[in-house]
């Protein structure tokens, strides 16, 4: 690190992710924190008195989207916001979405430390529902924030036990006053660990994001008829989960033949009904994500799974019917936040290293309304969205101190 520059307090960040951790502790290395629980509640509460004690402004809007302004010396102009998620997946990780959050308090912490004042105010911002684990789709409030979703759509979504995000918002107190998505921000800017392997494994600890993969998740309804599992013959049977068994099947293969140039195919999700034993199936709903980094093979990729679907209608003897869900990754980061964050990172003498992300943020979502930039850190082996997600404060450090110098620099335009 080149003099004359700021540094974030490492032992300080890593005792507020310890504290973090223990907050719906799961199988002990991991957490579950999903969405608008009890365990959310408890965390939004800590981040919002952690804020305070720093001296922010809090509010929170409609949706529970939290935003700790510290404020600048021009209170006229908007602030550049410092954010992500503290919500977690059912068997997640310490660190997805709550480094960067955390990062952009730690960075509060830092410029009240040297009593340091920025003309435009420094906004941190936790968004509600990042990981879609509890309530779908996911990036679920940055993205009605930027009129990507209808608030009233959110709101009457329900999770699997029926509870609407509504109530569930009600329940836990952070149904805030604030209109949905009316802050305007001089900028965006998020750090993230990297969920994937890319940096952890060539020793880089620095990523500048540049854009993301093309996403597109697909719902399938698979209809055919219920019968017995032991009396209906083979010939007769209009079983869904079979025909759901050729899609899954199918879709990985297609997975697996694009792989060598970046393609991803999944089935994350699915539903059986009636689900009993002795019956087969006569409804089954599979979720499908994929994504690629070139948009010509991602559209060869549509068309195969396309084909893919209708061959195991037939196969099976079903009618599938398929509508499309959520999608991301074409909004492109601005070109100058980019150089912002290139330009910080030669000042500091860090290396980095430029990326595509293969996961969604809500980074995406906030691109759409002002200009925004990402900022990638290592995570072991790539390893997310499990309980042993691992970080090295040592190799998160370089990020966080890029985020803190380029946040100040834009700020002080």
């Amino acid at each position: 690190m080149v003099a004359n520059v700021l540094e974030i307090d490492a032992d300080r960040l890593w005792e507020t992710l310890e504290r973090s951790a223990e907050i719906g502790r799961f199988r002990d290395v991991g957490l579950r924190r999903l969405a608008l629980s009890g365990e959310d509640r408890q965390m939004r509460d800590l981040f919002v008195e952690w804020a305070r004690e720093a001296g922010c402004t809090v509010e929170i809007d409609r949706l529970g989207n939290i935003f700790a302004r510290r404020p600048g010396t021009d209170p006229s102009l908007p602030p550049v916001a410092i954010g992500s998620h503290l919500d977690t997946q059912i068997c997640g990780g310490r660190y997805d979405g709550i480094l960067g959050v955390l990062c952009g308090l730690e960075i509060v912490r830092t410029l009240n430390d040297r009593g340091l004042q920025t003309k435009r105010g420094i906004e941190v911002i936790c968004w509600t529902n990042e990981e879609g684990a509890r309530f779908n789709p996911p990036m679920m409030g940055s993205m009605a924030f930027a009129k990507v979703l209808a608030e009233k759509d959110v709101l009457a979504t329900r999770d699997d036990d029926g509870v609407t995000v509504a109530e569930a918002l009600d329940a836990i107190g952070y149904a805030g006053p604030v209109p949905l998505g009316d802050r305007p921000f001089d900028s965006y800017l998020e750090l993230h660990i990297e969920q994937a392997p890319v940096l952890d494994r060539e020793g880089c600890d620095v990523g500048i994001v540049v854009g993301g993969y093309k996403t597109q998740a697909l719902r399938l309804t698979i209809s055919g008829d219920t019968g017995h599992a032991g009396g209906t013959p083979m010939a007769m049977r209009r079983n869904a989960l079979v025909g759901a068994g050729y899609v899954i099947a199918a879709v990985n293969d297609i997975g697996l033949a694009y792989a060598a140039d970046e393609g991803r195919t999944t089935t994350t999700r699915i539903e059986s009904f009636p689900n009993l034993a002795g019956t087969y199936a006569e409804q089954v709903k599979l979720t499908l994500d994929f994504r690629h980094l070139d948009a010509a093979r991602f559209a060869a990729m549509r068309r195969e799974i396309d084909a893919a679907i209708a061959d195991s209608a037939a196969r099976a003897n079903v009618d599938i019917e398929v509508s499309e869900g959520w999608s991301w990754g074409t909004e492109l980061f601005a070109p100058d936040c980019i150089e912002l964050l290139r330009n910080t990172a030669r000042e500091l003498g860090l290396p980095y290293r430029e990326m595509r992300s293969q996961a969604g943020h809500d980074a995406y979502a906030v691109a759409t309304v002002a200009p925004t930039a990402m900022i990638f850190t290592p995570c072991f082996e790539g390893i997310s969205h499990n309980v042993n997600e691992k970080i090295e404060l040592s190799r998160s450090v370089p990020g966080a101190n890029l985020l803190l110098n380029a946040a100040v620099a834009r700020a002080n335009r």
